[in-house]
């Protein structure tokens, strides 16, 4: 194993003097171990005599529970109600642990050791050698071959990143034995939290939550690279590029060296001295360097605007001739503005001058954030499936590689502070807190400053910071180059020193009619910004409650145990709402299997109908996030697909609904729409809408030709009341083009006796006051669907096509598709299918596509399985 690591040491860093980047990850070779059993004596443990018999091994990033549930310590803590049986999880059920001194008996109350060990190849020697780490939970005493490089008022904060120059501290000849002694947090502390979102685990994530390096180098270093672009927005043929880039000075004299940049061909370079000890920023700016001026460059866009096009920046600073530091990132040339429209000033941003409307949804990273890029990679593919342009972190920050994947993908990330802790506790602040909160900002700022996805920064959460907080807040961003808009906070209260934030999160987080987004006028409806939002609970489909509740508990009515796998604080009986308008509007369930399929059924329609809501109302709405996009732990509420990746009828609402072209009932006045998201017009398109009854009746027809402008909502015209119907019945939308081919397919099914809203709301929810009568659903006649399916592969991708035939005279309502390892396999997930939950009426074809990888098929045989509302399953090969 040392023969390993020391091969691999040389490989990494070579003797050539012009590798870009010179470093290594820390990531396997760690060990952990309570102090409670190994002492706190950090000289002795960094020792190589120090004997770690009976720790625990890790990788980092890692945080304490969770390296112990990989060691297997303890068993499946996402299943059932096992979490709630780790030692430490004293606090309420439902509670927000982050405002709870951990319990003085819970094993985390006490700090605990990471320990790892290194060599140094001859290849290193005569360099500068520095340690990073990019994230610490909370606190934490630094040691190195017993020296203590850092204690724990140096080393404190959540969203800190070190950087500690080694060099002499190293041992050239054996091992390097690094141990951080970990301090879990206190309420005072400015920290991470699951709020409402998940429960916390007993040792409130402390550990080493991101990754740790190894940097060689000279005696300066570059860091945090950048690329200003100013576009010309108005023909989008040339954009004026600043280049800056942080010099540090590890030596205790002044050293004057060339900082070299390059991007592609264009070349520029200045001479800089560093002080002693010090940092300076160097910038390189158009107007000196002209070649900085770049004529038709290839733009960055986000997801529909356009392809999100990357450059690489190169950086080496050489002093005497040799070089002391490269650097090289990718970046996008874009630009993104703000500015406050119409009446109610709300936030309407830009990206190279073009109008977005922010689609989007709430990330929550792994609950003992474990690297999982795979799982990662799905989740950000989903959001592409689900035509989504924004992801909002809230705290919970996803590493480096979470936003090299968004800039490559052309996906926006909205972030910044998280709500409901210390962080929006000014009033409580003392100088710490004043000085991480400062610190913290800093450090995010500089991390996330060169990339491209990044669109805004928020400097608080639930609330605006005061004036004090925010000025500071504002000057880190001024004084790092903070290239894009800054908001106060995620609500409408205005900032006592910036004012209007220009968005809002004003609700609603509870179960709310499809028809709420377009009636609603003062709370969470369509209009404005709202940066978290939802029609609240999403039970999954059966198979992932059965791998997330016992057998014995997979019945009605819903017990503890379902419970609590809802949601905390407020919401701890999130589902109560949910169910009383399931059993208004389309009877009480019979099971719980059929609990959950009028779940994706609720689900279906209330996610459909606020992104419908929010892009017809464009520019008046602005901006929408779903709160959640996805869960921490296998949840039934707040997202759009669940932990085991299964997207349910909430996904395919969403995809639906904001498809690029998309035809669309209005339920507020009962007119047809059609939005665009298309950078051009599409002409000649024929728009047919039919009235139909549960027997497939047709009440009413009517078609249209139209031409689709770009970027554009069309109200066309309104739908009659259909007459001789009294309950339930259906809207079938079918927008094709010119040369036949479908653009966009809507269904929808309605009830002549609508919701009615309350008169009043609260900040979670607007009641309802009559709810419509969707049970004639519940007799509908059988239908029977024929199934084929073929299946093929290209390269590690597997794709099956299922065709659907109707070949009776009955509907066949909201299907539902699955690939499925062999006839009585699992679902192979993640999949991406073309569409889904889909309805076919009498005499209808459709074929269907899925993708998905080969390997998750296991060595089995694919196989198709579909089940309706009214069709029975089946399975075809």
């Amino acid at each position: 194993m040392k023969r390993i690591a020391w091969v691999l040491l040389l490989l990494l860093w070579g003797a050539g003097p012009a590798r870009a980047q010179e470093r290594r990850a820390l990531r396997a070779g760690w060990f952990i171990q309570s102090s409670a059993k190994a002492g706190t004596d950090g000289a002795k443990i960094s020792s190589a005599a120090y004997k770690a018999t009976g720790w625990f091994r890790a990788t980092v990033p890692s945080t304490v529970v969770g390296t112990l549930v990989e060691d297997g310590v303890y068993k499946n803590p996402f299943f059932a109600m096992n979490l709630r049986q780790l030692p430490g999880m004293t606090y309420k059920i439902g509670a927000n642990f982050v405002h709870t001194a951990m319990d003085p008996s819970s094993p985390y109350a006490v700090p605990w050791w990471y320990r790892t060990s290194f060599r140094v190849p001859a290849a290193v020697r005569g360099r500068r050698l520095t340690l990073h780490f990019d994230g610490i939970n909370y606190r934490a005493n630094i040691w190195l071959n017993g020296r203590r490089l850092a204690d724990s008022t140096q080393i404190a904060g959540t969203y800190r990143r070190y950087e500690l120059d080694i060099t002499d501290a190293l041992k050239h000849a054996g091992a390097n034995v690094l141990a951080v002694e970990i301090f879990a947090p206190t309420p005072a502390d400015l920290q991470t939290t699951w709020v409402d979102w998940s429960p916390s685990p007993p040792d409130k994530d402390m550990g080493i939550w991101q990754p740790v390096w190894l940097v060689r180098s000279g005696d300066v270093v570059i860091r945090y690279p950048q690329v200003i672009s100013r576009v010309d927005t108005a023909t989008l043929r040339s954009a004026e590029l600043t280049v800056g880039a942080n010099l540090r000075n590890l030596t205790p004299h002044a050293v004057t060296g060339t900082l070299r940049g390059r991007i592609g061909s264009v070349a520029f370079s200045r001479k800089v001295t560093v002080p002693a000890n010090d940092s300076a920023y160097v910038s390189f700016s158009s107007d000196s360097f002209p070649r900085l001026r770049f004529a038709n460059p290839r733009l960055w866009w986000p997801l529909e605007l356009g392809r999100p096009e990357l450059y690489r920046l190169g950086m080496t600073f050489v002093v005497g001739g040799a070089v002391s530091d490269t650097q090289s990132v990718r970046f996008g040339i874009r630009e993104v503005t703000s500015e406050f429209v119409g009446p109610r000033k709300v936030r309407l941003l830009r990206v190279n001058g073009r109008r977005i409307v922010v689609r989007g949804g709430g990330w929550a990273p792994d609950m003992f954030f474990r690297p999982q890029p795979e799982r990662q990679d799905a989740q950000l593919r989903y959001a592409l499936d689900m035509h989504l342009n924004t992801i909002r972190l809230e705290g919970n920050y996803e590493d480096d590689r979470f936003f090299e994947r968004t800039d490559s993908l052309g996906i926006l990330v909205m972030t910044g502070w998280v709500c409901c802790e210390a962080f929006e506790e000014w009033k409580k602040w003392g100088p710490e807190q004043h000085a991480v909160a400062e610190a913290s900002a800093r450090d995010q700022i500089l991390r996330l400053r060169h990339r491209a996805s990044v669109l805004v920064w928020l400097n608080g959460s639930d609330g605006p910071p005061p004036a004090e907080v925010e000025k500071s807040y504002l000057a880190v961003e001024e004084q790092y180059h903070w290239p894009n808009p800054t908001i106060s906070s995620a609500s409408a209260n205005p900032a006592e020193f910036s004012g209007n934030s220009g968005v809002k999160m004003t609700g609603p987080y509870d179960w709310v009619p499809p028809s709420y987004w377009l009636q609603d006028s003062t709370h969470g409806g369509a209009w404005g910004y709202n940066t978290e939002t939802s029609p609240g609970a999403a039970p999954p489909p059966i198979e992932s409650m059965r791998h997330m509740i016992p057998a014995a508990d997979i019945r009605l009515p819903l017990d503890s145990m379902w419970l609590y796998h809802a949601a905390g604080g407020q919401f701890t009986h999130l589902l109560d709402r949910f169910d009383t308008a399931m059993v208004a509007r389309y009877g009480a369930p019979a099971d719980v299997e059929a609990y959950t399929a009028k779940s994706q059924l609720m689900t279906y329609e209330g996610e459909r109908a606020m992104f419908e809501a929010y892009r017809r109302n464009k520019y008046n709405s602005t901006g929408v996030i779903q709160w959640m996009f996805n869960n921490a732990w296998p949840s039934i509420y707040w997202h759009l697909f669940d932990w085991y990746l299964r997207p349910g009828g909430g996904y395919f609402g969403t995809k639906v609904a904001n498809e690029p072209v998309h035809v669309m009932y209005s339920y507020d006045d009962r007119s047809i729409a059609v939005v665009s998201a298309a950078r051009t017009a599409v002409r000649g398109v024929r728009l047919r809408a039919r009235v139909l009854g549960l027997d497939a009746s047709e009440k009413f027809a009517r078609d249209t030709i139209l031409d689709v402008p770009a970027d554009s909502s069309l109200r066309l015209f309104l739908l009659p009341e259909p007459a001789g119907i009294s309950g339930a019945y259906f809207v079938d939308l079918r927008l094709t083009g010119a040369d036949g081919r479908p653009i966009s397919s809507n269904f929808y099914w309605l009830s002549t006796r609508p919701d009615v809203l309350a008169d009043t709301s609260t900040w979670y929810m607007t009641p309802v006051k009559a709810y419509a009568d969707l049970t004639a659903l519940g007799g509908m006649p059988a239908a029977a669907l024929r199934v084929s399916a073929t299946s093929t592969r290209s390269s590690a991708t597997g794709v099956t096509r299922v065709t659907l035939r109707n070949p009776g005279k009955t509907i066949a309502f909201f299907n539902r598709l699955q690939v499925t390892r062999g006839r009585a396999g699992d679902e192979v997930l993640p999949v991406f299918w073309q569409d889904n939950y889909v309805s076919l009426l009498p005499g209808e074809t459709r074929t269907i596509t899925a993708r998905y990888s080969l390997k998750d098929l296991g060595g089995a045989r694919p196989a198709v399985v579909v089940s309706g509302w009214n069709v029975k399953r089946a399975v075809a090969r």
